[in-house]
């Protein structure tokens, strides 16, 4: 029989370790601010394309985006939608406030986990997701939030690098991940397409180019529940 007392040591152990963990990439966030802009720029000349655009012109009604980061989609959104953005990062807010109002953009930014959101069940029309699922440390959890959020019929608008088509592409990708994910929780080999389908979604159109590294994604959340579609299957 287990020592409660060790069980509990171990437990508090491993909650201040996750927590250290998420400060850390907390201000890893908040440090990159500085940077992030100029090297987002140069991976969309050579690698994302017109990516922002391709995400954002598809959003409608209320639209919530998940990793807003530093505002670089915001003068991509259409007009007459209502528009709310959150980060995990203070810094990368500030920045996407400053860019807001020199777009004279109306836009609601909140500083929020993306794996607890923030906001009541079936609040938005369109979540958005660019470049951020590669970052957050549960992707299934977030997943999650998005689904919640969403109202049946909602568009789930998603962008990410992902696991190339190329096993060489794959080699590096994964010499990489040695050091960006317990840097900064950043994956290069994930393939959110494969976890969206596990969820209340029909796939209304992928893209996927560049050796397979940019995927590009469109889902409506279906009238099923998660709940409903695991009892379904159990």
């Amino acid at each position: 029989m287990s020592d409660p007392t060790n069980q509990l040591a171990r437990e508090g152990k491993n909650m201040g370790h996750t927590q250290s963990r998420t400060e850390r990439w907390h201000h890893y966030w908040d440090k990159k601010s500085r940077s992030y802009d100029r090297e987002m720029r140069f991976f969309e000349r050579f690698l994302f394309a017109d990516s922002r655009d391709w995400a954002c012109s598809q959003a409608s009604g209320d639209v919530l985006e998940v990793a807003v980061g530093t505002g670089l989609n915001l003068d991509a959104y259409p007009p007459g939608i209502g528009l709310t953005g959150i980060d995990l990062s203070e810094q990368m807010l500030a920045i996407a406030s400053t860019r807001a109002a020199e777009l004279e953009r109306d836009v609601e930014l909140r500083q929020g986990d993306a794996q607890a959101l923030p906001f009541a069940d079936a609040a938005f029309d369109t979540v958005v997701c660019t470049f951020g699922l590669c970052a957050i440390p549960d992707i299934d959890a977030a997943l999650d939030e998005m689904v919640r959020v969403l109202r049946p019929g909602g568009r789930l608008i998603l962008v990410d690098h992902v696991a190339s088509s190329s096993r060489i592409a794959r080699g590096v990708q994964r010499a990489i991940e040695v050091i960006t994910i317990p840097m900064a929780s950043e994956h290069f080999r994930r393939r959110p397409l494969t976890n969206v389908k596990q969820r209340a979604f029909e796939i209304e159109r992928v893209e996927r180019f560049k050796l397979g590294l940019v995927e590009r994604v469109v889902a409506r959340k279906t009238h099923v529940s998660i709940s409903n579609r695991t009892a379904k299957r159990g």
